[in-house]
């Protein structure tokens, strides 16, 4: 029969000649087979019917504490009542005699307003003593102050123009123009600091509701402990019971983003807390503005003249960083994601921070359209260029200049660009001798630091690949110690873009929203990136750092 059927068939066919040769042998019937197996099915239907009684009797039990529970919370929120309407009225009191003496109408609000809701009390009311599933979670805001200083009025202090020496000679218009007296311009020149949109407290507590529940369909349990309205995104702090692992959480993000129908959430352990940060978008987005930023105490109090204004963190604190600390800077960032807007405010910091003889800048644009309003400014050195085979010879000039100043530094015994100055402006208080030639002092000029800006790095990389990443690498390894940063900015970060040398000497980086994860993972060596909202929303890695910040510009 193996030959004929397979195993099965011939199993098959030799049990039914059993059964027939059984039926006809013996006195063997189908009606003793049912008295056989009467007994066993009687014990599998009781088992069936014990389980479904027991089933019933859970589902009883879980609708009576259902209806209890929500007997209790209609009790608690009775009793509430008459506190929210007496916080209410205080509230609407102190506001309106607020208004009637300060007329804040005129100024911008800095208080991030709450509203109170008619089922629940204010923020700023105790919680109850009990504890259970229903407590009050805190909203933590950070409220700003302006600032004491009067920022739109114009800067009167006027910098003197030394001549500058250096073999750039491309641009003789500007650098006449630098030797009269320099102003910095006044910020009343940009847009008004929009106000805030402020937030939802009673929508915040439903998300934290809907991300508990979320998180228990996993069998992932635990608690939203605080909330952190932001001006992009909100940060819920969900602290996990005990024997809950750290990658159980980060791998529902997904399924977080169908459960709070979210474009995209980002989870990520606090630092210094036992809680982990899920970040969850707005439904109104607050406009991040850099006059705002520029007025701060945080970028006036920065000593670098090199600061740049990033913006505001997930928390709504503002956010410089100096581009001398970092040294070199790389950008990436996919096609509307905020990475021009990003250098124009860069540009902006600059020529808000520092005068000419402090900061000089060369602008690479291959597309011609992005830097061209900058033509004329006097921190120029050169035109802004546009051709590659002009950003080439620019790159060697500039390498030129790095080996100039290094003999410089060398010669005064000194090991970067502040020593240089600093003793400079020594040398140049100390009395002129009678004979002492004036080519002697003008040589006691400080040296400005210099910002090579290039908008697209791969056009430089598809045409002269081996002339850019040479002088772009010897640059990154030396030129901070002579105060020449480089910024390089791309949208397509690829490995044949930004290669490993590049890489090794630039680790200060911003990333916008990127495509896929193998982009983030070239650009900041970790995933995230493609997670971000788009729009001016980065990811921050600072020098000397592995841990991300997430910043809104």
């Amino acid at each position: 029969m193996l030959a004929r059927f397979d195993f099965a068939g011939a199993a098959i066919i030799t049990v039914a000649a059993g059964v027939v040769a059984l039926y006809f042998a013996s006195t063997f019937e189908v009606s003793t087979l049912t008295r056989w197996l009467a007994g066993p099915i009687a014990w599998w239907r009781g088992v069936v019917a014990r389980w479904q009684a027991a089933a019933s009797a859970r589902r009883e039990r879980a609708l009576k504490k259902a209806e209890a529970r929500a007997a209790e919370c209609a009790q608690r929120r009775q009793r509430r009542q008459p506190q929210t309407e007496a916080a209410a009225g205080t509230q609407a009191t102190r506001a309106s005699r607020r208004s009637t003496a300060e007329h804040p109408q005129d100024d911008v609000a800095t208080d991030i307003p709450v509203r109170p809701l008619a089922d629940e009390p204010p923020f700023d009311l105790e919680p109850e003593a009990e504890e259970d599933e229903d407590r009050e979670i805190p909203i933590r805001t950070l409220d700003y102050q302006p600032s004491s200083r009067n920022l739109n009025a114009p800067d009167l202090e006027t910098h003197p123009a030394p001549p500058f020496s250096e073999p750039f000679t491309q641009a003789p218009a500007v650098t006449a123009k630098r030797k009269r007296s320099y102003k910095l311009p006044p910020t009343t020149l940009l847009n008004e600091v929009p106000p805030g949109s402020g937030y939802d407290g009673f929508e915040l507590k439903e998300i934290a509701s809907r991300i508990k529940s979320k998180l228990e369909e996993f069998n992932v349990r635990g608690s939203v402990v605080q909330i952190n309205p932001g001006p992009v995104v909100t940060t819920f702090e969900y602290k996990p019971e005990a024997g809950v692992k750290y990658s159980r959480i980060t791998t529902l993000s997904e399924d977080l983003c169908l459960g709070l129908q979210a474009e995209s959430v980002l989870i990520e352990r606090l630092p210094g807390k036992p809680t982990v940060g899920i970040e969850v978008p707005n439904t109104r987005r607050e406009v991040i503005s850099l006059r705002a930023i520029l007025e701060s105490d945080e970028f006036h109090d920065s000593p670098s003249r090199m600061t740049i204004a990033l913006g505001k963190d997930i928390n709504g604190r503002i956010k410089v960083a100096s581009l001398e600390t970092m040294p070199h800077l790389l950008i990436a960032g996919s096609t509307g994601s905020g990475k021009s807007v990003m250098l124009n405010a860069m540009i902006m910091s600059f020529l808000y921070k520092a005068t000419p003889d402090e900061v000089r800048m060369i602008m690479v644009d291959p597309k011609r359209v992005e830097l061209g309003i900058y033509e004329g400014i006097p921190h120029l050195l050169t035109p802004v260029i546009t051709e590659p085979k002009k950003a080439t010879n620019a790159l060697r000039n500039a390498v030129l200049e790095m080996e100039r100043r290094l003999k410089l530094l060398a010669a005064q015994g000194v090991r970067n660009i502040d020593q240089y100055n600093r003793k400079m402006a020594q040398l140049r208080k100390e009395p002129r001798g009678l004979f002492d030639e004036a080519e002697e002092n003008e040589q006691l000029q400080p040296l400005p630091y210099v910002l090579i800006l290039i908008d697209e790095l791969a056009d430089l990389m598809m045409l002269e690949r081996a002339n850019v990443e040479e002088c772009i690498t010897r640059l990154a390894q030396m030129a901070r110690a002579v105060g020449m940063h480089l910024v390089l900015a791309t949208q397509r970060p690829s490995v044949d873009v930004i290669t490993g040398l590049i890489k090794a000497n630039f680790p200060s980086r911003i990333s916008f929203r990127v495509a896929t994860r193998v982009d983030s993972r070239t650009v900041l060596d970790s995933m995230g990136a493609e997670h971000l909202l788009g729009k001016g929303d980065m990811l921050f890695l600072p020098p000397g750092s592995s841990r991300l910040t997430r910043v809104h510009g």
